[in-house]
C-alpha cells in the first residue's frame, strides 16, 4: 500500500517506521522544515506542507491507498487548533474528494468525552465536553461523520486517550520533577495508553476498521491518581505528591473530567492487541528506558 501519514511526529514517525517495515511506501507531511532527515532515517519520503492551507496539499503526490492524520496543534492557541482541526480535517476531505484512498484514519481524542461523575464511558456515550478544545475536536469529528455518511468518504476516528511513552507523559514527568499534585482526593480517574499501542490501534484500523466507525484507543485499565502515584512511588523509591491544584500539559482550558474510557470495540472488533494494557507494564519499560540510558 502507499500510505500518507499527516503530521509525522511523535505517533507518526514510529508509525511510518513500522509501516514501511511491513513493506508499504510511506509518504510523511510535517508542519515546519527541519524534520526531514528524521523521516528520512526511517525511509519515509518527507514532504512539508500545512493542511490549514489548501495549496499546500495540491503538491502532495496523490493518489494514496490509505491517509492517517495524527496533526496536533504544536502551537497551543485556541484558533490555531480550531484551523489545526476544523478547517485542516475539511481540507483534507475536500482534496482527497476526487482520488479518496481506500482508508483514512484520523486521531481524535477522549477529550471529546466531558463526563465527570467517574462512569464508563463507550464510543456510543454523549460528547458533551465543557471548555475551548474539547468542542472543536467534536466539530471535527462531524466532518468526518458527515463526509463518511454522505460521501462515502473512509473515515475511521480513533479517540485516543493521553499518550505516554519516551518523553511524554505529564504526570509522570511532573512527578520526577516534584512538581505533581493530586487533585482533590486523588480518586479522579487516567485514562492513558502508550504510544506503541497507538501505533498499533491505528494499524489495527487500517486492516479492520469499517468507515464511519469510531473506536476508543486506551489501555485496558483505567486508574486513579492516587494508585498511579503509589504504584511510582513504590517503583521509584519517591515519596507521594501532595495535595492541590493540578497544572495542564498546556496553556489551553481543559476542564477537568472523572471518567472510565473503554477499550471493548478497539480489541473485540478490530482485533488489537496491546503491548502494554496497563500503565504498569508501559512505564516499567519506560523507567527501564530511562534507566538504561542514565537519566533515572
Amino acid at each position: 500500500m502507499r500510505a500518507l501519514i499527516v503530521g509525522c511526529g511523535y505517533v507518526g514517525l514510529p508509525l511510518g517506521a513500522e509501516l514501511v517495515r511491513l513493506g508499504h511506501e510511506v509518504c510523511g507531511v510535517t508542519r515546519t522544515t527541519g524534520k526531514e532527515a528524521a523521516l528520512e532515517a526511517c525511509s519515509i519520503k518527507p514532504f512539508t506542507a500545512d493542511i490549514t492551507r489548501r495549496t499546500d496539499l495540491d503538491r502532495l503526490p496523490q493518489p494514496f491507498d490509505w491517509v492517517i492524520n495524527t496533526t496536533s496543534s504544536s502551537q497551543g492557541g485556541i484558533d490555531d487548533y480550531k484551523r489545526v482541526y476544523v478547517e485542516g480535517t475539511r481540507n483534507l476531505i475536500d482534496w482527497l474528494a476526487g482520488s479518496p484512498p481506500k482508508k483514512f484514519v484520523y486521531t481524535s481524542s477522549t477529550g471529546v468525552y466531558g463526563q465527570t461523575d467517574g462512569s464508563q464511558v463507550k464510543e456510543s456515550s454523549p460528547t458533551e465536553p465543557a471548555g475551548e478544545t474539547g468542542p472543536i475536536l467534536v466539530a471535527a469529528e462531524k466532518l468526518l461523520l458527515e463526509a463518511a455518511r454522505d460521501k462515502k468518504f473512509p473515515a475511521i476516528i480513533l479517540r485516543v486517550a493521553g499518550i505516554y511513552g519516551p518523553g511524554r507523559g505529564h504526570l509522570f514527568l511532573q512527578y520526577l520533577k516534584d512538581e505533581a499534585r493530586m487533585s482533590e482526593r486523588g480518586e479522579r480517574l487516567l485514562n492513558m495508553i502508550h504510544r506503541a499501542d497507538v501505533v498499533n490501534s491505528i494499524l489495527a484500523a487500517l486492516k479492520s476498521g469499517r468507515a464511519g466507525e469510531i473506536y476508543n484507543a486506551v489501555d485496558d485499565e483505567p486508574v486513579s491518581q492516587i494508585h498511579f502515584f503509589h504504584w511510582l512511588s513504590e517503583a521509584l523509591g519517591k515519596g507521594m505528591p501532595p495535595f492541590g491544584s493540578e497544572t495542564p500539559p498546556s496553556g489551553l482550558k481543559r476542564p477537568v473530567t472523572h471518567k472510565r474510557v473503554m477499550n471493548r470495540k478497539l480489541r473485540m472488533e478490530l482485533g488489537c492487541q496491546l503491548k502494554y494494557p496497563t500503565f504498569r507494564q508501559g512505564y516499567t519499560a519506560e523507567i527501564q528506558r530511562l534507566q538504561d540510558a542514565g537519566e533515572l
